[in-house]
């Protein structure tokens, strides 16, 4: 995955909402929300190569989003897999007991990695990186991820999404129009926010280049009664259409 907005606690009736962009080689094979684990019920994408996810929840209203970092150095392939760090953290009971679990990773045990922990109360992000692991809680607000840092303006993604993602969280405060959120985030994920400039392909939302590419889009939203709503497009999505995944606890 490489793009995440988070809307943490700051939408009316909508405490959490994340709205993810998968990019990732056409080559390597992946499968779509599926079952992960049954105990507890974990349901996200699956990356066929390595068996984990990049994006996935469980039946205690716990979402886990990772993404590589971006270094100089290439990944080691000798290093855990980040993807099934990804559901071992979305099996945990709660973002404290994921925290735990982060908080005992040793920092050379995967490649660079960023992730969110999150539910309806509490987000946080933390960043492996080549010097440590660092932890950051969300306050409430909108915040937006990719393979930098977190709400990183240099990052041309963030720089040229962050007001479309917060107009978003506003119209909705004085609209409560659920629809018209999903609508508004399928459009700023799906736009080519840099076919105006001369700017690389990578640095929009929704790339597309011969062998890399926008893979997928996943909206995740909990209301106050701690009901989810997993909205999955299996392909790029300016051109993809969302739809609701079913969740066996729901």
């Amino acid at each position: 995955m490489c793009t995440l907005a988070v809307f943490a606690r700051v939408l009316p009736g909508l405490p959490l909402v994340v709205a993810a962009n998968r990019d990732e080689f056409y080559a390597r094979p992946a499968e779509g929300p599926t079952l992960l684990a049954a105990e507890p019920l974990v349901v996200g994408g699956r990356d066929v190569v390595a068996g984990g996810s990049w994006l996935a929840t469980s039946e205690h209203g716990v979402i886990v989003g990772i993404l590589n970092r971006r270094t100089a150095e290439p990944p080691d392939p000798t290093r855990a897999s980040r993807g099934a760090l990804c559901v071992a953290l979305a099996r945990a009971g709660s973002v404290a007991a994921a925290v735990e679990i982060l908080g005992a990773v040793p920092s050379a045990e995967h490649n660079p990695f960023n992730v969110l922990v999150a539910d309806r109360a509490r987000a946080v992000v933390a960043q492996n990186r080549t010097d440590g692991m660092a932890l950051h809680e969300l306050p409430p607000g909108t915040h937006l991820l990719t393979n930098l840092d977190l709400n990183d303006a240099t990052c041309q993604r963030i720089s040229r999404s962050a007001q479309r993602f917060q107009q978003l969280a506003e119209s909705y405060a004085d609209t409560r129009d659920r629809s018209g959120l999903v609508a508004g985030l399928h459009t700023v994920l799906g736009d080519h926010l840099t076919a105006l400039d001369d700017r690389a392909p990578t640095d929009q939302l929704c790339i597309h280049t011969e062998l890399f590419g926008t893979r997928s889009s996943s909206l995740l939203l909990a209301d106050d009664a701690g009901r989810f709503d997993f909205l999955h497009a299996p392909g790029a999505p300016c051109r993809a259409v969302y739809r609701r995944v079913p969740l066996p606890w729901q």
